[in-house]
């Protein structure tokens, strides 16, 4: 598949902008609420980052899907609530030390536009921590708590491609939907899992 070619001036002002309203979407998110003061701030520091870090220019090749979309904020929200609860009942239990993993989770689509957005909403639910990106093979190394044993990892590997599902149906190309068919390189037995005690 041949690369696209670099967006124009109208591209690369679209892809700040939308790159603007994600930065300002997860600085509400990080506070808490929607306020006008966390817009403004939002607002400025998401400008700041643009300007003085400006990242490698990412394209958009795909088309917004409102009901994907719509899909894919509510079923973030109803994970953030019930990660949440779990991740607190975890904390009050008494005596209890949950074990932690890093699972290695080789994405189906490979854009940059994808691993940031799926590393980004996995990293908002509690419990769950992006501690790497291999962006040239399209591994994300996800940190998940309370591992009990192989079916947990197998079932956070599914819960990251999941993600990756929404994330491509609300958002993705054609052929990004198409990729989506394609079986992604074996999971919890791979080598690229690695298993750790926290």
């Amino acid at each position: 598949m041949t690369p696209p070619p670099p967006p124009g001036r109208f591209g690369r002002w679209r892809d700040q902008a939308i790159a603007l309203g994600w930065l300002i979407a997860v600085w509400n998110l990080l506070w808490g609420e929607v306020t006008w003061a966390n817009l403004v701030g939002g607002t400025l520091v998401g400008a700041a980052v643009l300007l003085f870090f400006p990242l490698p220019p990412v394209s958009f090749g795909g088309r917004l899907r409102p009901r994907a979309l719509l899909v894919l904020a509510g079923t973030f929200v109803v994970e953030l609530v019930s990660a949440s609860v779990h991740v607190a009942a975890i904390a009050v239990r008494p005596g209890y030390r949950p074990r932690g993993a890093i699972i290695g989770v080789r994405l189906r689509v490979r854009s940059d536009l994808n691993l940031a957005l799926t590393a980004e909403l996995l990293s908002l639910v509690p419990g769950t921590l992006i501690v790497e990106v291999d962006r040239d093979a399209g591994v994300l190394y996800v940190h998940v708590l309370d591992v009990r044993g192989p079916q947990d990892l197998t079932g956070s590997r599914d819960r990251v491609l999941a993600v990756e599902q929404r994330v491509v149906r609300a958002i993705g190309s054609d052929a990004e939907l198409r990729q989506l068919c394609t079986d992604p390189a074996a999971p919890s037995t791979d080598p690229a899992d690695r298993r750790s005690e926290t």
